[in-house]
């Protein structure tokens, strides 16, 4: 059982450390891109839909730059505009694209799923007593996701554990920077109010821990069913539960 007593918050991945990888691509993923035309039609004309549409837009430029070759925009009558976003929209989930403007839409796609009792988060089991210990314990306990901070806040709302949002202090996503960059760790330990040493990261993505590591965080790579196989995790500590991680 790992344990460290500087520990005084706790930064958490989730596709492949809180919840199975498998919730994202085989329920997430496909019920954004089976329900994306009708969120667009039902909401073409809100701000909000507009501010993601401009996200998206901004995002395509740049892969027509870059010769990436994207289903192409179009502007004209709603019917067809929403069609050709639909199929940029596809072609982005399929290349698992950290897309601001798509996690943006796709929260908010999400949100009728877990509203409606369609979408239910699976947690692993060691997940809400390691919630419940570090609650007792007086530590922080945050997310950091490359997800929108409003899917982490659905999803966390709406699990099989039922609402575990009482035990979740802070949601961090991409607009804190990259998960791969060493910037984005000391930014969030700084807004936790925490030193670096302070703060544990887990995460099932070495490159993730890499980044943590030399912000000052402490790291520990959590080994999963169904997990990619990762590199050699150097000086991470690895854990297959959240029962082998003992920090009060």
């Amino acid at each position: 059982m790992t344990s460290d007593s500087t520990t005084r918050g706790i930064l958490l991945d989730v596709e492949g450390t809180l919840t199975p990888i498998s919730f994202v691509h085989e329920v997430l993923f496909p019920y954004a891109r089976w329900n994306v035309k009708s969120y667009l039609a039902a909401h073409f004309n809100s701000p909000e839909t507009a501010a993601d549409l401009d996200r998206l837009r901004k995002e395509y430029d740049v892969d027509v730059q870059q010769e990436m070759n994207p289903p192409v925009l179009v502007n004209g009558p709603a019917d067809t505009e929403i069609d050709s976003v639909v199929s940029y929209v596809h072609w982005l989930i399929d290349r698992d694209r950290k897309s601001p403007g798509l996690k943006s839409l796709q929260g908010k796609i999400w949100k009728q799923g877990y509203l409606d009792g369609t979408l239910q988060a699976p947690l692993f089991p060691d997940i809400l007593p390691a919630f419940k210990r570090w609650r007792r314990a007086g530590l922080k306990a945050a997310i950091f996701s490359s997800g929108s901070v409003l899917a982490q806040k659905l999803l966390f709302s709406h699990t099989q554990s039922g609402d575990v949002t009482q035990f979740i202090d802070a949601y961090f996503d991409t607009s804190s920077g990259i998960k791969t960059a060493m910037e984005s760790y000391q930014r969030i330990a700084s807004d936790l109010g925490l030193a670096a040493e302070e703060l544990l990261f887990i995460s099932d993505v070495v490159a993730e821990l890499d980044a943590a590591r030399a912000a000052g965080l402490a790291t520990i790579l959590c080994v999963r069913p169904g997990n990619q196989p990762q590199p050699l995790a150097r000086d991470h500590r690895i854990i297959r539960s959240f029962d082998e991680i003992a920090l009060a």
